[in-house]
């Protein structure tokens, strides 16, 4: 099911699903300004619970990006799980999916084919629109980090140091080798794209399903399976932030030296 047009504001067409994710980065947004509003060395709840999933993030990102590396680019990764999760949680709320228009004889049996508000991940323009922008962003921390010369050297050089007939042959080794990752580099945000859609849209459809098996007993039959779902949208999220942290940590992170954490 694609996403339903529910307004447009101007050229801009506003679907059911891009409401769901203003809605998502809307309470994020005021949770942080709440938490955050008044700053003390000794927190309170709401300061100690933003403050611990930005050190357990921040904790889990440095192997992957170094220290430096991770000080450049946190800001996306920690940004990009907090709302994938917001989303995902959102879009379990019982009003997302079964209110709308429809077509049925009375309310009972009233099938909703336009839903008002659907999950914003289950929408594959919203993965895929995320998994561009972090191509884009990864193509510029790179280029940073190595310059031109120093990306294609890390794409198709050789890491042997060999000379003569044998390092001419390794080279070419490694220039097919070189071919092979670039069709895997341009091939990640498809792979990214359609792993986050497809879970969460393969979960929204199976909720879906078990309402319409049995619609008289559906409160109790998917308890099991929105704690499931529960799960799924932490862990979808942090796959997705660990795969580009990966993809980035590769091409930025280098060897420190003793002391250069400090």
């Amino acid at each position: 099911m694609r996403a339903v047009n529910v307004m447009t504001l101007g050229p801009l067409v506003v679907t059911n699903s891009m409401i769901v994710s203003w809605f998502a980065a809307l309470i994020v947004i005021v949770l942080a300004q709440y938490a955050t509003r008044k700053m003390a060395l000794i927190p309170d709840k709401p300061q100690n619970f933003a403050e611990t999933i930005v050190e357990t993030l921040a904790t889990t990102l440095e192997p992957i990006l170094g220290y430096e590396g991770m000080r450049k680019t946190f800001w996306f990764f920690a940004t990009i799980f907090i709302f994938i999760v917001s989303c995902n949680l959102f879009s379990l709320i019982p009003v997302v999916g079964p209110i709308g228009r429809g077509e049925g004889t009375s309310w009972y049996n009233l099938e909703i084919t336009q839903p008002f508000l659907r999950g914003a991940n289950a929408d594959v323009n919203m993965t895929a629109a995320m998994a561009m922008s972090f191509f884009v962003l990864w193509f510029f921390w790179s280029l940073q980090a190595q310059g031109v010369g120093g990306f294609i050297k890390h794409i198709f050089g050789s890491k042997a140091a060999l000379g003569g007939i044998a390092g001419f042959l390794i080279a070419i080794i490694f220039v097919a080798v070189g071919m092979i990752e670039v069709v895997s580099i341009l091939f990640r945000p498809v792979s990214l794209t359609f792993r986050l859609y497809g879970n969460i849209y393969g979960g929204e459809s199976m909720l879906e399903a078990l309402v319409a098996l049995a619609p008289h007993f559906a409160w109790l039959i998917l308890i099991p399976f929105y704690c499931f779902e529960l799960l799924v949208a932490v862990v979808q999220a942090m796959v997705f932030c660990l795969l580009t942290a990966a993809f980035t940590g590769m091409m930025i992170k280098h060897e420190e030296g003793p002391g250069e954490h400090h």
